[in-house]
Order: C-alpha cells, then sequence, then structure tokens
C-alpha cells in the first residue's frame, strides 16, 4: 500500500453483534487492505485477535491462525505475500522490536502488518496506513472504528451495503 501525506484519510464506524459479522467485515477488509501496516487497538477481549484470525483467513491461509502473544509475531507465507501479526502486549520495551529485526518487516514490499497493542512499541513502530479500534460494550457487541484513505473507507462501506452485512454502520 502506497500512501502519501497527502491522502485524505476518512472513518467508518460498524457495530458487530456477532462472531459472524466479525468473519465479514474481515472478508470486506482482506478485498481492500492486502498490504501496509494497521494497528488493532482495543482492551483485552475486544476482539482484536479474533478479526486478525478471519482476515488472515480470507486472504488464503488454510491453516490456524495462532495468538502471538507470547511469540510477538506470527508469519503466514502465502503465494502472493507475506503477512506478519504482531501482538505486542508483553512487549516489556519498545527496543525489543529492534532486536528482532522490526525495521525488516516494516521495509519488506507487498507484506501486512497486523499489530496489536502498537502503544507498547511507540518510537519504533512508523505511523500505520490504517487503524482499527475496536470497543467491547456490555452485550457484547463491538464498535469498530476503521480510520483509512478516503478511497478504502469508501469501497468498505460500498461492499457492506452491497452483501447485506449484518452490522450496523453508522
Amino acid at each position: 500500500m502506497s500512501i502519501s501525506l497527502s491522502t485524505p484519510y476518512s472513518q467508518a464506524r460498524f457495530h458487530l453483534h456477532n462472531e459472524s459479522d466479525s468473519q465479514q467485515l474481515a472478508q470486506t477488509l482482506a478485498q481492500h487492505v492486502v498490504s501496509g501496516v494497521v494497528f488493532l487497538i482495543g482492551d483485552l477481549g475486544a476482539g482484536k485477535t479474533t478479526l486478525t484470525r478471519y482476515w488472515i483467513q480470507a486472504l488464503g491461509h488454510q491453516g490456524a491462525v495462532k495468538s502471538p502473544t507470547y511469540t510477538l509475531v506470527e508469519p503466514y507465507h502465502l503465494a502472493s505475500k507475506n503477512i506478519y501479526h504482531f501482538d505486542l502486549y508483553r512487549l516489556q520495551d519498545p527496543y525489543e522490536l529492534e532486536l528482532m529485526g522490526i525495521r525488516d518487516y516494516l521495509e519488506e514490499k507487498n507484506s501486512l502488518l497486523l499489530i496489536e497493542w502498537p502503544s507498547k512499541g511507540e518510537g519504533v513502530l512508523r505511523a500505520p496506513d490504517i487503524t482499527i479500534e475496536l470497543t467491547a460494550n456490555d452485550d457484547e457487541i463491538r464498535l469498530i472504528t476503521i480510520h483509512a484513505p478516503q478511497q478504502i473507507i469508501g469501497a468498505i462501506e460500498h461492499d457492506i451495503n452491497t452483501h447485506g452485512f449484518n452490522g450496523d454502520a453508522e
């Protein structure tokens, strides 16, 4: 994904009522976001890993999608691209990312980096191309806010409205 500083950004909000809604959103994201750096922000249990699992599967991964809580990163090598799922929750110091070669991941062309708990890597990670915020309420309904280039937001909203996404758009 090539984003310039002049790229206009926008946001969209959706309510996900169940895991099926998360899967539908992930399939839509997989059609429009196939490379770049994506920050996934939310409390424990907000649905970051679930959304990521469905997204990686929608991009063509056939096996299990493991949470990288202890390993920090799980790589997925598909025929046409590499996907790296980071979970920085247990990161003690952002410098640990330098030691594990984060710059190599960030510089890899055509790869997709899905990063949970990006605040733990502050000062080392570059700015994201897309940010997805997940908030779970008491009824287990998730509010999803996507901050992305305007053309991606438009495409996501179009697909969701066209294909009968069960979640409510705001």
